[in-house]
């Protein structure tokens, strides 16, 4: 443990591939931008069989599970399709529990969660999954406190994430842990991706918290404002972008998102906003401005009817505080 941080990537059969990937190719990256100690990546099975993925492709493992001695830094236990059965799996849990209790620190990625659970390591603890399967891990262990909401959360040293990619998150997260923002920074953009989302950030935005609108008109706008968010985006040149009418574009957004396009557009900015807030350090007049609001006193008064509270607070806070309730979608009728 003195010249390596040795950690033990957790596979069963039908795993999402990319619930191995992202951590295991952040922490190769690490190492080669000169984590200092570096990690021992591997991965390990049952009876050192190869993990058959979800999306059909086999991975040969490196360790036997029943045959891992001594201290681990990290244990993670990944997702994907297959995990209800590698939950119900015995000498699976048990391997997990034993290794558990060898490694500094747990990790579950997306629905490794439930095998977590199963093995009795969840217990009284905050934790969160994949949104899509919080429901169902809630009520299969009652003493989970299950929050869907943050891309991962750490209880201690147990570790969970949301939903495949977030993986990526978390691992950056462990990575700065370990050896600082910087090297963090450098595997970001080796991956080529943003520096790593906040524990804290929604795992859905706005426009994807519930069915994709049916209308494609209303699809296009959404996705073009959520990529325009510092240009014009009132009524009226939405309207004219889509070729419409601005009263019958305010009676599709009503129809197709139980809001008025006015009202999307503020959210869609103000979620971008605290996103910057939460995950840099620019000056709020900077953050305003790249998202779309006229002044820093306007941002302050959307922060405020959404989240009640400023940026500058919410900038100091440890946990991100919940959006106020939007108004319900409609689902327009035949």
């Amino acid at each position: 443990m003195t010249d390596q941080r040795r950690v033990v990537i957790v596979g069963y059969d039908g795993a999402q591939i990319l619930d191995i990937a992202c951590p295991s190719g952040a922490l190769d990256i690490a190492n080669r931008y000169g984590a200092a100690p570096p990690y021992s990546i591997e991965l390990g099975t049952l009876g050192r069989r190869a993990v058959h993925t979800s999306s059909g492709i086999a991975l040969g493992a490196q360790q036997e599970l029943g045959a891992v001695t001594g201290r681990l830094d990290t244990l993670i236990v990944v997702g994907g399709v297959g995990c209800e059965d590698a939950a119900a799996d015995e000498l699976l849990l048990e391997q997990v529990r034993r290794l558990a209790g060898r490694s500094r620190r747990v990790a579950a990625v997306c629905t490794g969660a439930y095998v977590l659970a199963a093995a009795g390591l969840l217990n009284h603890r905050r934790v969160t999954t994949h949104w899509g399967w919080g429901s169902r891990l809630a009520e299969h262990h009652p003493t989970v406190a299950v929050d869907i909401a943050p891309l991962w959360i750490r209880d201690g040293n147990i570790y969970t994430s949301a939903g495949v990619t977030s993986a990526l998150d978390l691992t950056l997260s462990l990575i700065e842990d370990d050896h600082g923002p910087t090297l963090a920074r450098a595997v970001a953009r080796e991956l080529v991706t943003h520096l790593h989302r906040p524990a804290d950030q929604a795992q859905i935005s706005v426009f994807l918290a519930g069915p994709p609108p049916q209308d494609r008109l209303v699809r296009d706008l959404t996705g073009y404002i959520t990529g325009h968010l510092s240009e014009d985006l009132s009524p009226a040149a939405l309207a004219a972008r889509a070729g419409i009418s601005s009263r019958h574009l305010s009676r599709l957004f009503t129809a197709h998102l139980g809001t008025t396009p006015a009202r999307a557009v503020r959210a869609a900015r103000t979620e971008a906003a605290a996103h910057l807030v939460r995950s840099s350090s620019l000056p709020m007049t900077a953050i305003a401005r790249r998202c779309g609001f006229t002044s820093s006193e306007t941002l302050r008064q959307a922060f405020l009817s959404r989240y009640g509270i400023t940026g500058d607070r919410m900038r100091k806070m440890p946990d991100m505080p919940p959006a106020r309730p939007a108004p319900a979608r409609h689902t327009p009728g035949p």
